[in-house]
């Protein structure tokens, strides 16, 4: 049996018009306590702004943020996922594009949000496939998020699956 994205996708979604300011951005992502918004323009998912764009784009050029339009710091085009897309096909996406969040839409529609490590939570079959891609495919960044959630903790159920039942960290 596998895993459909919106049986673990977030649905609530916290979205930004285009035209808003970074600081407004920055403001809205402190209030929710998120690392990303949803970009959109007429009610549609146009970009992403993460707090990587917003470090890289905006505050290493000590540019001002009450200036500066979300619409050109946002990562674009948006990739995007479905929600009945099995999460190991949104892994691959993932993967692919060096991406640690998928927005999910439906008919031009944002309906959630699934991130890497809402994948990794629940899918220890994408240990395999950490170990293939860590080595050369993947960018530093994304190799954090595995190596907390699946490294770190040695005292986690997954950590005790991977010594003992999968023999992927050694010891079977």
């Amino acid at each position: 049996m596998s895993i459909e994205i919106e049986d673990i996708m977030v649905y609530k979604v916290i979205t930004i018009e285009a035209d808003a300011t970074v600081r407004d951005a920055a403001k809205l992502m402190n209030k929710h306590d998120i690392g990303c918004l949803i970009v959109v323009e007429k009610g549609k998912p146009i970009g992403i702004v993460t707090e990587r764009d917003m470090l890289k784009r905006v505050l290493a050029e000590s540019r001002d943020l009450k200036k500066i339009d979300v619409q050109e710091i946002m990562s674009k085009p948006l990739t995007v996922g479905k929600p009945d897309m099995e999460i190991e096909s949104a892994a691959k996406i993932m993967f692919a594009k060096k991406i640690k969040k998928l927005p999910i839409v439906e008919n031009g529609k944002l309906i959630g949000l699934v991130t890497l490590t809402d994948l990794l939570r629940i899918q220890p079959q994408l240990i395999k496939m950490y170990k293939i891609f860590s080595s050369t495919l993947a960018p530093k960044r994304m190799k954090k998020v595995f190596d907390y959630y699946l490294l770190i903790h040695p005292e986690s159920e997954r950590a005790a699956w991977l010594g003992k039942e999968s023999g992927i960290l050694g010891k079977k």
